[in-house]
């Protein structure tokens, strides 16, 4: 006698639901075990005054195309080439026997693995410190980061192939910088413009400060810090060739004028680009010519014998939290794969140049966290996405509230309070003004 299609349905409703049932289960189970506490740790400082010396160096990056276009969710376009080839920028600084390198790299973001892999290459250049930022750029490459949250939410399907380039780029830019170091002066300015930038999820907004750092030699500018916290994400998406978006752009056209310029982000966690009369790369190019002429009005001001300081602190990560990222009924399964994507430690730093008192966050911290953060250490300002990245850093009161970035902060409320008190050791460390 012959099982009829019907029959055979309903022997396959039971075992189905049984395999979902327990897949949830196995999903919902508590695999992130116990989550470590403990103090900030310093684990790195210096100090040093007399004559400031610097070099800097470009060199471009040579992603191995085709390669996917990082910065938004799947399905992620493909590229096979660049329309302007993303880059990494380095200057190194160096005072007395200390020397400090900072890095640039045109990329969305820098995973630990990169930054561990950056500062075992460069070992051999005697840096005290190496520091590894993003210009956060979300139309450049991606594949660098195995951790599959990232992998999943925008850096796409991980190559060894693309790390090996990020790594090879700013090990190469550190190494041609450190090569060149010369006598400088360093000039402060800063200007604002509230205009090219707004909050896109309330809170307190960005006011469109620009600092502007000059490092000049003998023969004109060697190198050019510029901070300024506005998310690049004005390239239209869905295109075949990567791009540098407005940071690149911003760089180019200052270089025309000599030296390096490198591309910081500040306190961008809710700051969005406003620009308005033009579409697709022409916004772009108008918003880079806008905050090039917005550098160029921070008329810097010569700092007589600037000192140098730095100092690096371990903290412990709060448990990762899938609550306000997920539906209620998959929050387990949420924290789960937050888990397996999450270090349980992080770095926070600080970098002291002449009266530039800077923060280093390794994440978004929007502007309202940036400011908290600030007040809290006496920093001049916050530098994000810097030696590694953590998401999005929101205020405990707004992760509570569910308001603002909340929702996309992978840990729980008391991520600012942790950052923030290994923010205050670096600080001490790295002789900031009280």
């Amino acid at each position: 006698m012959s099982v009829s299609w019907r029959q055979r349905l309903r022997a396959l409703v039971p075992m189905t639901l049984l395999t979902l049932g327990c897949a949830y289960a196995l999903a919902s189970w508590n695999w992130c075990g116990r989550w470590g506490e403990g103090e900030p740790a310093l684990v790195g400082q210096a100090r040093a005054g007399g004559p400031l010396k610097a070099g800097a160096a470009r060199v471009a990056l040579a992603p191995p195309y085709p390669v996917v276009v990082a910065g938004y969710g799947l399905p992620l376009p493909e590229a096979a080439g660049a329309s302007l080839p993303p880059q990494a920028r380095a200057v190194v600084l160096a005072a007395g026997d200390m020397k400090v390198g900072l890095v640039s790299l045109e990329l969305m973001l820098v995973p630990d693995a990169l930054v561990a892999a950056v500062r075992e290459r460069t070992a051999s250049l005697g840096l005290g410190a190496v520091v590894v930022v993003a210009t956060h750029t979300h139309s450049s490459f991606g594949g660098y980061d195995a951790r599959p949250v990232a992998q999943l939410g925008g850096t796409g399907r991980f190559r060894e192939a693309s790390l090996k380039a990020a790594v090879e780029g700013a090990s190469e830019a550190l190494r041609q910088a450190a090569s060149q170091l010369t006598d400088v002066s360093l000039e402060v300015g800063q200007s604002h413009e509230p205009g090219l930038v707004r909050s896109r999820s309330g809170g307190e907004s960005p006011d469109g400060s620009l600092t502007r750092a000059v490092l000049r030699g003998e023969r004109g500018p060697v190198a050019e810090l510029l901070l300024f916290a506005s998310h690049p994400t004005l390239v239209p998406r869905k295109r075949d060739v990567v791009d540098p978006d407005w940071p690149g752009r911003v760089s180019q056209l200052r270089e025309a004028e000599g030296g390096v310029t490198l591309i910081l982000q500040g306190a961008s966690g809710n700051a969005t680009a406003v620009w308005a009369g033009s579409e697709g790369l022409e916004t772009v190019d108008g918003y880079a010519r806008a905050v090039a002429e917005l550098a160029a009005r921070a008329t810097p001001v010569p700092v007589e014998r600037p000192e140098l300081g730095f100092a690096r602190v371990e903290v412990a990560l709060p448990r990762p939290d899938a609550s306000r990222l997920v539906p209620w009924y998959a929050r387990a399964a949420g924290d789960n794969f937050l888990c397996a994507s999450s270090a349980r430690r992080t770095e926070v730093g600080a970098l002291r140049l002449g009266p530039l008192e800077w923060l280093l966050v390794p994440g978004e911290p929007t502007v309202a966290a940036g400011s908290s953060l600030a007040r809290r250490t006496g920093a001049r300002d916050v530098l994000g996405l810097a030696d590694g990245y953590v998401g999005y850093v929101e205020t405990s009161e707004a992760v509570q509230a569910r308001e603002g970035e909340a929702r996309r902060q992978y840990f729980g409320a008391t991520l600012l309070e942790r950052l923030g008190a290994g923010a205050e050791l670096a600080a001490r460390a790295a002789g900031f003004t009280p």
